[in-house]
């Protein structure tokens, strides 16, 4: 999959998200907000100009969500999503609500639509969580011109083939064909079993 399909999906797959912002004390808090429109590289949303939300956009220009999709844990698709936002005003509505037009019966005028103005998550990065898959599937992308942040884990040149490493590990993603094992990052949990139990630390974790 590419970007635009990862944003697609959140858009009109899952839809409704969980997000999060910032407030004046630093403080987390979180809102359920729905996924209105996307392209290649941007997600769209609207809100209203009187909430609380919209004045922790408008101070932090970022946010964070996450959201599921599936009959239950081990038939789900989890997404999450961190970036940079700003406001468009009320330009795109039309777009929006001929996209969504159950949002015709929360703002039936056009003089209660004044209320709205609509956001675009411009850059950012995100990662794609299949728990339907066996092996799990994972993901990482990035838009807007964001740079990739590398997590999990990986096999040095100080890996002795031991074989610690792959009894540990829960989706068996080691690939001991040759030494230095390596970890598939496709389908690793990141539960850091393997340079938890490494008995030479050959293990090290992406990013520091």
């Amino acid at each position: 999959m590419e970007t635009k399909d990862f944003l697609s999906y959140i858009s009109n797959v899952i839809h409704t998200t969980i997000v999060a912002t910032v407030d004046d004390e630093g403080l987390p808090v979180t809102a359920a907000i729905d996924m209105m429109d996307s392209d290649e590289s941007s997600l769209y949303f609207l809100t209203a100009k009187g909430k609380g939300f919209y004045d922790r956009l408008r101070k932090r220009e970022f946010l964070a969500m996450t959201a599921m999709k599936g009959e239950d844990t081990m038939h789900s698709v989890a997404v999450s999503l961190r970036g940079k936002v700003r406001e468009l005003g009320s330009e795109p509505l039309e777009r929006l609500f001929a996209k969504n037009p159950y949002m015709l019966e929360i703002y039936p005028t056009a003089a209660s639509r004044s209320a709205l103005t609509v956001f675009q998550i411009y850059a950012g990065s995100g990662e794609w969580f299949d728990l339907s898959k066996k092996p799990i599937e994972r993901a990482s992308f990035t838009f807007g011109g964001a740079a990739k942040t590398e997590e999990g884990y990986f096999i040095t040149g100080a890996c002795i083939g031991c074989g610690t490493c792959v009894s540990v590990c829960p989706q068996n993603c080691i690939d001991s064909c040759n030494i230095p094992f390596v970890i598939d990052p496709h389908h690793c949990l990141h539960c850091g079993n393997c340079r938890r139990d490494c008995p030479v630390g050959a293990v090290e974790k992406l990013g520091g």
